[in-house]
């Protein structure tokens, strides 16, 4: 299990690199949009290269961040019936979705996404905008993103069976579950508690 346990650490750091990576393409984002309007307020001039890069971009957040979402837990799950499950249970429950559901998702997506790509590659696809941009740059984002996203189901899997044979922790359980925005809502709740208690 051990080998694949560091397969899984080094998907978990590839996902993290290209999480951190979007978190830059949001800022990147709202400076060409705020550019963008600044502009064309000011001196009545628009570009559609710009509008349309900032599609782009949005949709790279979108579409690179999934697999890094999936790592920080913060995905969406049904609480009210996972709370109610063991941890086995739990862990069992990811298993078959991964299986059964995340990865013929991707590959579906993959499939799908690649031909498209490569047909707007060869083809040197323009925007049909004037002075738009090239659209397989934005086309390459299907199958890049749904590779990722199966790319993490691939460390998750990992981390599911470890638990369930004894050979790891439990990803969904305890401090490890919980998403950056929980603990630091977590902290703010418990600075808050502070305040009150020294008020009193």
């Amino acid at each position: 299990m051990t080998p694949f346990l560091s397969l899984s650490r080094l998907i978990d750091t590839i996902s993290t690199w290209v999480g951190k990576l979007t978190m830059w393409l949001i800022l990147a984002t709202t400076l060409i949009s705020a550019g963008n309007a600044l502009v064309r307020k000011a001196f009545n001039q628009s570009s559609n290269g710009l509008l349309e890069i900032q599609w782009y971009l949005f949709a790279a957040v979108f579409m690179l961040g999934a697999g890094y979402g999936f790592l920080k837990n913060s995905h969406v799950r049904i609480d009210f019936i996972s709370t109610k499950l063991s941890d086995r249970a739990r862990n069992w429950v990811d298993v078959v979705g991964i299986v059964a559901v995340l990865f013929p998702f991707c590959a579906i997506g993959i499939a799908l996404g690649w031909p498209f790509f490569l047909q707007a590659y060869t083809s040197g696809e323009m925007s049909q905008n004037a002075g738009g941009l090239i659209r397989w740059p934005a086309y390459v984002l299907i199958p890049l993103g749904f590779g990722l996203l199966m790319l993490q189901g691939v460390s998750e899997l990992i981390k599911r069976i470890a638990f369930l044979t004894g050979n790891g922790p439990d990803v969904l359980s305890g401090e490890e579950a919980k998403s950056d925005e929980q603990k630091h809502l977590e902290e703010l709740e418990a600075q808050a508690a502070r305040l009150l208690a020294g008020d009193k």
